[in-house]
């Protein structure tokens, strides 16, 4: 097991990472005896971690209760957070329960907005069972819902107390989730590290594969990236908006389909490359960057073409919703090279229609 530390201003905060960590009572310290936790997750992960977690979490003596959410990005709503707390009200949760998130990056969201929410905020905890979720979602504390007109609309910074990434979970995850787990780590060695980008390139097939040795270094060095980063600026006033590579694209093709069409981090794949080719026609990036950015998605079995049912016009008014847009101005993450990006709210509208266009084109 290796911990991974998010340093803030007030407090920190471990990310432990390893194998067999569900059933392992000392991994959910500080939970002790007598504590009372809610068991956030839906049918899917409950199925294969429900018990198990369960079962741990009583042999630290825990008093332990569970409400199931819908699966799906589209269950990321108001509905499912009024689940969670007409379920801690029923249990007579007070303000010294922990709600512990036991899923993908929707589970932990909602949970993690309702942990804010409940009473003012109780103790929250992490356990993502997705790729996606273990190295992104799950460390920094944004958590939120979605809204019709936006994703991630509603919502709070909130940090957990502790992330709990079992990576023995992967192994129950359709190919599909771990390759939308793939374009969260691909953005990190896009945006920040240049040698974890080669070194991606060198171990992409290892890790679609899930060989334990390069996953767990895999994590460990996105978990070390997104901590670095959020102990900067926890509440993304700057520097932290740079892990947005993509997501303003991404984000208009997941409201434009219907929340859950295309996964998360596919849409954020096809907006990766979208990014990519404006920073190119923006003088930055060069064309070489952009092979090498989609040889690897693509070999991460990732889509680097923008859905046949959407044309370039379509995804502006998503993105001017797009919490990033500040004055009226679109603010976009860009790359001046392969692990070096920069936020820019200075980019023509016809120049961001013809990089979504350079990604339309081919189809």
């Amino acid at each position: 097991m290796v911990d991974v530390y998010v340093e803030l201003k007030e407090r920190r905060y471990p990310i432990s990472i390893g194998s067999g960590l569900l059933t392992e009572p000392s991994s959910y310290y500080p939970l002790k005896s007598g504590d009372k936790v809610m068991i956030v997750t839906n049918p899917t992960v409950a199925a294969h971690y429900l018990q198990t977690v369960r079962a741990t979490l009583e042999k630290v003596g825990c008093q332990v209760s569970e409400v199931l959410l819908p699966d799906g990005e589209q269950y990321k709503t108001l509905d499912s957070l009024n689940l969670i707390f007409t379920a801690l009200l029923q249990e007579r949760h007070g303000r010294d329960t922990t709600i512990l998130a036991l899923g993908g990056g929707v589970i932990g969201d909602v949970a993690g907005f309702a942990a804010a929410s409940y009473q003012r905020g109780v103790r929250f905890i992490q356990v993502p069972t997705t790729l996606l979720a273990q190295v992104d979602s799950s460390v920094g504390g944004k958590t939120a819902v979605n809204h019709p007109l936006g994703k991630n609309m509603i919502g709070a910074f909130y940090q957990p107390a502790k992330v709990i990434i079992d990576t023995d979970t992967l192994h129950t995850l359709p190919a599909r989730e771990v390759s939308a787990g793939l374009a969260e780590v691909i953005k990190y060695g896009a945006i920040l590290d240049n040698d974890f980008f080669t070194w991606l390139e060198q171990n992409i097939s290892a890790l679609t594969e899930l060989n334990a040795q390069a996953m767990q270094y895999c994590i460990q060095r996105c978990c070390e990236l997104k901590a670095a980063t959020v102990a900067k600026d926890e509440t993304e006033q700057g520097e932290r908006a740079l892990l947005n590579l993509g997501h303003t694209f991404g984000h208009a093709i997941e409201a434009h389909l219907g929340y859950g069409e295309w996964l998360h981090g596919e849409a954020v794949s096809a907006g990766m490359m979208m990014a990519a080719y404006l920073s190119y026609r923006l003088g930055d990036l060069k064309i070489t960057d952009i092979e090498r950015l989609q040889a690897l998605l693509l070999a991460a079995n990732l889509p680097v073409l923008s859905p046949e049912q959407m044309t370039a016009e379509e995804y502006l008014p998503h993105m001017m919703r797009d919490k990033k847009v500040l004055a009226g101005k679109l603010r976009l993450v860009l790359l001046k090279s392969l692990g070096q990006a920069y936020v820019t709210a200075d980019v023509e509208k016809t120049l961001v229609l013809q990089a979504i266009q350079d990604c339309i084109r081919s189809h």
